[in-house]
């Protein structure tokens, strides 16, 4: 398909959502995003040779909150390989994104890297051996090495948001350091974690960020290796898997193809080989996923054959 039989796609898409009122509520437990404009839609698709097709609020930065974790975890992946996975699982969890009764049940071992535990984990290993503020730098670096923008920052606000009201992740990550999962002093882990989840992006940024995931590892602004292809292939796995929470399974029923979420209205998803697509509408449904978000990305990949499964 041409670029302009995209644009017309995501176009049309766009103007059958904006009459919508089933759009869900806005995360309020983080008072910042109840800020937030429940009105605010916005998508934004790269293909495969760099093409962009954008509508709505597509360069409205918003907080990426736990769309982080695709990137910290691959940050972990390079520095770690394999022996991330004795910190935490590779599994579907089924429960919500900050239950503590199957991180006690399971002894500390986050489910998976996309679950509030499993991403303190795996920022903690990427803080080991640094100071907090080193951490977020490196994490804020390839955040804008990925989506060839240097503008990209965090969101003060929210994050300070964050850490005055994280009381469950403070209990989450507590428990963790009790079984010894955790190296580094809780307030510092969660500090460096509160802060990334606070990263403001547009979607038009996230889409030219997860470019990557979608060339086999492969950043197609220079030609080099992010990742090496089998490495993308799992990190597209674990986000057709996990990256929706106990709302997984329905997304890779509906959408087919990997994703992850954040509780910011965004989702990141990749049609490998294909597309990098970001989209952000700020209403959530029972599982913390954006309500037009999922449909939008579900209308885009019925219409485009974007699926992986065919």
């Amino acid at each position: 398909m041409s670029a302009s039989q995209l644009q017309r796609v995501v176009t049309e898409i766009a103007d059958e959502l904006r009459t919508r009122t089933d759009r869900g509520t806005v995360a309020s437990y983080i008072p910042e995003l109840a800020r937030v404009d429940a009105k605010s839609f916005g998508l934004a698709v790269i293909d495969r040779d760099g093409n962009a097709a954008v509508a709505g609020d597509a360069d409205e930065p918003f907080s990426i909150q736990s769309i982080s974790k695709v990137f910290t975890l691959t940050l972990a992946l390079g520095k770690a390989g394999d022996r991330l996975w004795k910190r935490v699982g590779r599994e579907p969890s089924g429960t919500a994104f900050n239950s503590i009764v199957q991180l006690e049940y399971e002894k500390g071992i986050p489910r998976n890297p996309f679950i509030n535990a499993g991403a303190i984990a795996v920022t903690d290993l990427i803080l080991s051996g640094h100071q907090p503020k080193e951490a977020l730098g490196e994490i804020l670096r390839f955040m804008r090495f990925l989506a060839d923008d240097h503008s990209i920052g965090i969101d003060e606000a929210v994050a300070a948001s964050e850490q005055r009201t994280g009381y469950r992740n403070f209990a989450l990550a507590n428990y963790m350091k009790s079984y010894g999962v955790l190296e580094n002093p809780v307030d510092f882990t969660l500090g460096v974690y509160f802060h990334h989840c606070a990263i403001a992006m547009s979607c038009r940024q996230l889409a030219m960020a997860g470019r990557f995931l979608a060339r086999s590892g492969r950043n197609p602004a220079t030609g080099h290796a992010v990742v090496p292809p089998e490495r993308a292939k799992r990190i597209n796995a674990i986000m057709l898997m996990c990256g929706h929470y106990d709302g997984s399974g329905e997304f890779a029923y509906r959408v087919g193809l990997p994703g992850k979420s954040g509780v910011g209205g965004g989702i990141l998803a990749i049609a490998p080989g294909t597309a990098s697509i970001a989209v952000w509408s700020p209403g959530l449904d029972v599982t913390g996923n954006s309500r037009l978000g999922q449909l939008a990305l579900e209308l885009l990949s019925k219409r485009m054959g974007w699926s992986i499964f065919g």
